[in-house]
């Protein structure tokens, strides 16, 4: 009975989707991540977004299709963490005040699984409507799914974005320390926590 139970959990690639199985509850925090580069040897630095606002479709679902299409952030570029005070401040200043909009929103179009391998984490993809300096580019981002964190992570160019004079802006503040190099493709994503519940026990 047991090998019958976890058989039905892990069946499909739509994450644990199983008539009488669990329900997926997603958490109220959700922190989105970007990682920049800069000179010549393209150096990441890391940071995330302090201040957003995001809204669910639903808060719980059979699957991560259920759970996440249609979900929309918004992220006030105003605040910015990369664990450098001085540096935030020219983030602040200096790239994301040369935008358009002092927002960057995104909304979760479409939710597609990959074949699921027992005991390997979940995998998938998600299709992001991402909108920033008045651009919104489809973008996609791949997602992993294993012991309760759902992390999804993808590239954007920053050119797409019609965010040049904010790059070379960027680029001149920190010409020194970034020698002279400051790249166009940023990594982004965004992490969460889902837990499975109300899982059939008998």
């Amino acid at each position: 009975m047991k090998k019958i139970l976890m058989s039905a959990l892990l069946f499909s690639g739509t994450l644990l989707y199983a008539k009488g199985g669990c329900t997926l509850v997603q958490s109220d925090r959700v922190d989105v991540v970007w990682q920049a580069y800069k000179t010549p040897a393209k150096i990441g630095v890391k940071g995330k977004f302090p201040s957003l606002s995001y809204h669910p479709t639903h808060k719980e679902g059979k699957n991560f299709k259920a759970l996440f299409e249609g979900a929309t952030v918004a992220i006030d570029t105003t605040k910015v963490d990369s664990g450098n005070t001085v540096r935030d401040g020219k983030l602040v200043r200096y790239f994301f005040k040369q935008m358009k909009t002092p927002k960057i929103t995104g909304k979760i179009l479409s939710v597609t699984p990959d074949a699921h391998t027992k005991g390997k984490p979940y995998t998938g993809k998600l299709e992001v409507a991402l909108t920033m300096n008045g651009k919104t580019v489809n973008t996609p981002l791949d997602y992993h799914y294993e012991k309760e964190l759902f992390k999804a992570q993808g590239n954007i160019d920053l050119m797409d974005f019609a965010a040049g004079t904010a790059l070379k802006s960027i680029n001149r503040a920190c010409y020194d320390l970034h020698k002279g190099k400051t790249w166009s493709d940023v990594s982004i994503g965004f992490v969460t926590t889902v837990k499975a519940t109300k899982c059939d026990s008998k």
